[in-house]
């Protein structure tokens, strides 16, 4: 019997932790699409210094 309830133990906190790491996935993916639509932009960072490369002749 003793085994049985350090198995459901177990069991419930591997169930906490996924639940806990479901919650931050969820959290960063949440901050990440607040960034985008709070730029208007959806394809992702593009860099705005075009002087980088010269001109050809």
């Amino acid at each position: 019997m003793y085994a049985y309830e350090l198995h459901q133990i177990q069991a419930a906190e591997l169930i906490r932790r996924a639940e806990s790491q479901r919650l931050v996935r969820e959290a960063v993916l949440a901050r990440r699409a607040a960034r985008r639509t709070g730029r208007d932009d959806t394809e992702g960072r593009v860099s705005a210094n075009r002087s980088r490369f010269v001109h050809a002749a």
